[in-house]
């Protein structure tokens, strides 16, 4: 493939074919784009060198970790650093596999050339892909709950098998059962995680969130990291400085040992990709904890912060000390707005709600069966993942708009900002519109699907339940996998379908999950409630 770079990892990859100019459609030049791939490369060697090495895998497992997120779309657009990763790869696998260069001869822990892969027969290429931006969702919940100290051997063991596959010189009939393992280990990935943040926070409860920015000096956190959120509460205690979170951190307000803390206010702003409107005029700086990140405009460069795996050339880093002190400074610098300032969602509403964790919802099951029983609840609609710009997505808030009142929608993820400041009423005590967490609680949601299952004595596909996601990056792609492995059918999925998923591909997934394209709210409304 003769181009300056290919990626086509994302839902708005240019022309719903694939990035192939001189930057892609997020905002990565083509230099990081090949370092990208120079680093999955590595990794895809990294894997060769730990098959059946006899020292113990974990620092290469955390390695892949951490380089597969780095990968992940909107993370890091930083050659230097990327560069560096690409170097302590090499460093471990000349660890695992020592000398092995010099010699030359077999050639069994090279860099792998993932031309090969871009390059493949349409199918290969888009199991391969399935594959790889499956691993690289899956290694950002991974790196999360290694972050509070919680890890499985079999999630890391995946990661080196997935890898090595990616490398191979294999048919479909291999790569397959690969695909659908992704959605299996992640599973596993996802509840472990689950655990993390519930054995560590609590379990989150129904909170609402105010969308007003009070007055005085105030940070503003984003991503998905809730540890570098408690740490950034830590460090500003007393300091006359207040917390507002961004997108997928809104969910943090529902956990009760982050609640407790009064200078944690509100939630500032929508989904990620309005961030350069919402953050150009903010007297505050901004914490990118994860991905999601957008290149900055010379209008709030200056106050951008990045930690993690996130990173942007000349943009202040905080390292792995957590020293958020240039933060907090440049807060106080700024000084906030001098009134109360009431911001909405994008349909005018002052408040949201969070906190409907699959604890709380089990929690009043009895209450979600007899309403189903009685036909108070007619139908359970999960509109979940990921937003994004490309047109189209108003389709998620009309479809909320327009479900019957006997309905109730269940959300996660940044897709939520699209409706969830709405009021459409309760059913029965309960708010018909209930945030479950973040992309990374999607393990909640199928949860409670398969325990109503259970209550209702079913199958999971047999409830009155459908599943409307929306995608944009590689988190949504896990997430399918492991809804396909469930054996979930009659999924919708848009705005667009994958690029990287070819006709015969596709065709497997319509005749065995029966999953559609999302075509019109009234359309696929009318489908479903017949």
């Amino acid at each position: 493939m003769d181009t300056q770079m290919f990626c086509f990892q994302c839902e708005q990859t240019a022309g719903s074919k694939g990035c192939m100019g001189k930057a892609g459609v997020c905002g990565k030049t083509s230099d990081v784009a090949g370092l990208q791939d120079q680093l999955t490369g590595a990794l895809v060697g990294l894997a060769r060198a730990a098959d059946g090495a006899a020292q113990p895998i974990e620092n290469v497992c955390k390695l892949m970790i951490k380089g597969l997120f780095t990968t992940i779309t909107n993370v890091n657009f930083n050659e230097v650093t990327i560069q560096a990763l690409i170097d302590e790869v090499h460093a471990e696998k000349e660890r695992l596999a020592p000398n092995c260069p010099s010699c030359g001869s077999c050639g069994k822990n090279d860099d792998y050339d993932m031309a090969k892969v871009w390059d493949a027969d349409e199918d290969i290429r888009s199991l391969k892909s399935m594959i790889l931006f499956g691993i690289r969702g899956m290694a950002a919940y991974a790196y999360h709950a290694g972050v509070l100290g919680y890890s499985d051997k079999r999630v890391n063991e995946f990661f080196v098998k997935a890898l090595f596959a990616i490398g191979e010189d294999w048919g479909m009939d291999q790569l397959l059962p690969i695909v659908l393992e992704v959605g299996e280990v992640n599973f596993a990935c996802m509840e472990m995680l689950d655990k993390a943040n519930t054995e560590t926070y609590g379990k989150p409860v129904p909170a609402t969130v105010p969308l007003m920015v009070e007055k005085g000096p105030f940070i503003v956190i984003t991503g998905h990291d809730l540890y570098d959120l408690k740490r950034l509460l830590e460090q500003t205690k007393n300091k006359g400085i207040n917390i507002y979170t961004h997108g997928e951190m809104l969910p943090a307000h529902g956990y009760p040992e982050l609640k407790k803390y009064p200078h944690l206010k509100g939630n500032f702003g929508t989904a990620w990709q309005n961030q350069q409107k919402e953050f150009a005029n903010l007297p505050a700086p901004i914490l990118f904890t994860t991905n999601c990140l957008m290149p900055p405009k010379d209008s709030y460069k200056d106050r951008v912060f990045t930690t993690e795996v996130v990173s942007y050339p000349e943009i202040v880093h905080i390292g792995e000390d957590k020293d958020f002190t240039p933060v907090i400074e440049k807060a106080l610098e700024l000084g906030g707005f001098a009134e109360d300032t009431q911001f909405t969602g994008i349909n005018g509403g002052t408040t949201v709600t969070t906190g409907f964790s699959h604890s709380t919802i089990l929690g009043v099951a009895d209450k979600v069966i007899d309403a189903v029983k009685s036909g108070a609840i007619r139908h359970f609609f999960l509109v979940g993942g990921c937003d994004g710009a490309k047109p189209g997505r108003n389709y998620y808030t009309e479809l909320v708009k327009q479900a019957p009142a006997d309905t109730v929608i269940l959300t996660l993820a940044c897709g939520k900002f699209r409706f969830n400041d709405l009021d459409i009423g309760t059913i029965g005590g309960l708010p018909r519109i209930m945030d479950m967490g973040q992309c990374n609680d999607a393990f909640g949601a199928v949860k409670v699907a398969v325990e109503l299952a259970e209550a209702f004595g079913c199958g999971v596909n047999e409830l009155p339940l459908s599943i409307i996601l929306s995608w944009y990056e590689q988190k949504a792609v896990c997430v399918l996998l492991t809804l396909l492995y469930l054996g979930i059918k009659n999924m919708r999925l848009g705005p667009t379908l994958p690029a990287f998923v070819s006709p015969n591909v596709l065709n497997y997934l319509v005749e065995h999950y029966n999953i559609a394209p999302t075509t019109t709210p009234e359309e696929d409304l009318k489908t479903i409630l017949g």
